[in-house]
């Protein structure tokens, strides 16, 4: 038994700063869908490899597991919005959204700081997470004067 509770341990990894990532994907019948995350990690460079983390009780959790694919994008501090519009259950999160398809018909959100399409190469468990892995195929970088949104101590926060 470790010495610390669920609370004392969520407190603790909020001192680590991340950056805010919106991941797209598409349901079994279709339709769009997203949330958001803020385990992205890049993983290798030869073979270009990125993951996150999808929580089991997550809304989201059966698309990504039968996913071909998976966008993540990259957002800015401006975008704080969508970060809450995809963190939000039962809201229509692609209702007036620019976005296209892009690989694999996968939605992609117009605007980040970038923007990397992948197609699923590998699913772990990772207690009541699952860790999706995933090959970039292709990547879309933005402006590079805007700046990145952040998550500490469970608050967004721009950089500025």
């Amino acid at each position: 038994m470790s010495g610390f509770d669920s609370r004392t341990l969520r407190d603790g990894f909020g001192e680590f700063m991340t950056g805010v990532t919106v991941v797209t994907t598409r349901e079994a019948d279709g339709e769009p869908t997203g949330l958001t995350v803020n385990s992205f990690s890049s993983l290798s460079l030869d073979p270009p490899l990125v993951l996150f983390a999808v929580d089991r009780d997550s809304n989201t959790f059966d698309a990504f597991e039968l996913a071909v694919g998976f966008v993540v994008h990259v957002l800015a501090e401006d975008q704080e919005h969508l970060a809450v519009r995809f963190a939000t259950r039962d809201v229509e999160r692609f209702e007036g959204l620019d976005w296209s398809p892009g690989l694999d018909d996968l939605p992609v959100i117009s605007g980040s700081l970038a923007s990397f399409e992948c197609r699923s190469e590998h699913v772990y468990d990772g207690g009541d997470h699952r860790i999706h892995v995933g090959r970039v195929e292709r990547l879309t970088v933005g402006s590079r004067t805007r700046r990145a949104l952040g998550y500490f101590r469970s608050r967004y926060i721009g950089q500025g």
